[in-house]
């Protein structure tokens, strides 16, 4: 059974909320005031934190910074009922991997949650163990070690930087990569002409890819990228 952190201060949406995810078999922990949440945090050790932006005392961003610096792996969803780009963008640079606008339909709320889940679960385990060094990635190998992208009979010799970019997205697999994380990761900063150049470098990678139909290096349009694995 999942344990969620849900922080809501709208009490009668929280409590729908709270009770609908426990019919379908959730264990969920609700608390409303944003002051008392890392204890809560701290007692539950929650599998997702499913976080509202405004909230009494200390808000959902605040929060999210301050859960990742006692955990970096446990996914975090936010809800908000602005749609500014910016506070979508402040949400993943203070560590959130997906977000819901309000209002939003229980359906879409459980599929999110899950996926989250579902891909934090998947990213925890060693990746192509019985391989060797290669990464499966769909009907492609990959050989970080030798920097080697292979499908089929074909090898493709990658440079460097493409192969430090391909690692970055698939250890990051399925969850919102902002732009900036990226060009830190792998350039060292953000600057206009390092932002143009990784954009050659995504599209080369795409095409590097384009025999499997079904991995995608999907753009999130102004926010940055996912990378989509089967």
């Amino acid at each position: 059974m999942a344990k969620i952190l849900y922080v809501e201060d709208e009490l009668f949406l929280g409590k729908i909320v709270k009770d609908t995810l426990e019919a379908k078999g959730y264990h969920v922990v609700m608390e409303s005031d944003g002051a008392k949440v890392m204890q809560r945090f701290t007692e539950v050790s929650p599998d997702i934190c499913v976080l509202d932006i405004m909230l009494p005392h200390k808000d959902g961003l605040q929060l999210a910074e301050e859960i990742r610096r006692q955990n970096k792996q446990v996914p975090i969803l936010f809800l908000t009922a602005k749609s500014q780009t910016d506070d979508v963008l402040a949400g993943f640079k203070k560590g959130g991997n997906d977000y819901l606008k309000k209002p939003f339909s229980m359906e879409e709320l459980m599929v999110r949650i899950d996926n989250l889940l579902r891909l934090t679960h998947s990213n925890t385990l060693t990746p192509a163990a019985d391989t060797g060094d290669d990464i499966l990635l769909g009907t492609y190998k990959f050989n970080l070690p030798r920097q080697v992208l292979s499908h089929e009979t074909e090898e493709k010799k990658l440079s460097y930087r493409e192969a430090e970019l391909l690692k970055y997205l698939y250890q990051h697999r399925g969850s919102i990569i902002p732009r900036s994380d990226l060009l830190m990761a792998i350039w060292g900063n953000d600057s206009f002409f390092n932002s143009r150049n990784m954009d050659v470098y995504i599209t080369k990678l795409r095409g590097y890819l384009k025999a499997d139909a079904a991995l995608e290096i999907l753009t999130i349009k102004g926010v940055g990228y996912r990378f989509i694995v089967p």
